[in-house]
C-alpha cells in the first residue's frame, strides 16, 4: 500500500492526527504493570498510544545505549533509562528532560554504524513508508551482538476492504500501514543477516 501514497503525505497525515489530539487517554498504557506505571510521570502516560510492552523482552543491561525509535510520550524510553542508567537516546521530535533527544527519520538514523547496543520500538514501523529502509537503519547502527526489540501491529490484509486500507485515518490509526505477521517475519529475517555479528533478529509481534 504503501506505493499509493508518497512518504511525505503519510507523514502528514500521522502528524496531523495526533496534533489533534485534545484529550489523551493512554491507550498504550495497559500493557504496563502498575508499579512501572506508578513510577512515570502521568504525561507519559497519558501519551501513551504504543501496542505492547517491549521492554518486557529486551536485554538492557546496565551501562548500555539503547536507542527507542519512535519514542511518542517517552513511555518506554523512561522505563530504559532506569534499567541502563543515563545512555539512553529518544528517535523523535518531542522534548523529554534528561533523556538525549535526536530529532529525525527512522529511515534515516542520524547515527553512526555500531552506535547503541539495544533499540526498541513500540507500534512505529508500520507508520513508516519505507519499512524494510527502517528496519535495515536499524541493523546499521546496532552494535555487534546489539538487541532488537520491537512490538507492532500486524493484519490480515484479506479483511479489509481497500476503501479502509486507503483512507487517511488507517493511515495515523496503524492499520493501512501495518504488513501482514507473515511479511513481517520475512522483513525481519532478512534484517536478521544484517547485523554485524549475523545473529538473527528477536521478534516480537503484538497483534
Amino acid at each position: 500500500m504503501t506505493d499509493l501514497m508518497h512518504k511525505a503525505e503519510i507523514q502528514q497525515l500521522v502528524r496531523a492526527a495526533y496534533v489533534a489530539v485534545d484529550v489523551p487517554r493512554g491507550s498504550g498504557s495497559v500493557y504496563y504493570s502498575a508499579e512501572q506505571l506508578a513510577s512515570l510521570p502521568p504525561e507519559a502516560v497519558a501519551w501513551s498510544f504504543g501496542v505492547g510492552n517491549p521492554l518486557e523482552h529486551a536485554q538492557l543491561a546496565p551501562g548500555a545505549r539503547v536507542l527507542d525509535v519512535g519514542c511518542g510520550g517517552g513511555i518506554d524510553v523512561l522505563l530504559a533509562a532506569r534499567r541502563v542508567g543515563a545512555a539512553a537516546a529518544c528517535l523523535s521530535n518531542v522534548e523529554i528532560a534528561s533523556i538525549d533527544i535526536i530529532e529525525g527519520e527512522m529511515e534515516a538514523i542520524p547515527l553512526p554504524d555500531d552506535a547503541v547496543d539495544a533499540i526498541i520500538s513500540n507500534g512505529v514501523i508500520n507508520l513508516s513508508a519505507r519499512k524494510m529502509r527502517a528496519l535495515f537503519e536499524c541493523a546499521r547502527v546496532l552494535r555487534p551482538g546489539g538487541h532488537l526489540c520491537l512490538t507492532d501491529v500486524t493484519i490480515d490484509e484479506r479483511d479489509l476492504p481497500p476503501e479502509v486500507l486507503l483512507h487517511p485515518a488507517a493511515w495515523s490509526g496503524c492499520a493501512a500501514g501495518a504488513m501482514a505477521e507473515r511479511a513481517l517475519l520475512r522483513a525481519l529475517a532478512r534484517v536478521g543477516p544484517m547485523l554485524p555479528t549475523g545473529m538473527p533478529v528477536d521478534r516480537e509481534i503484538s497483534a
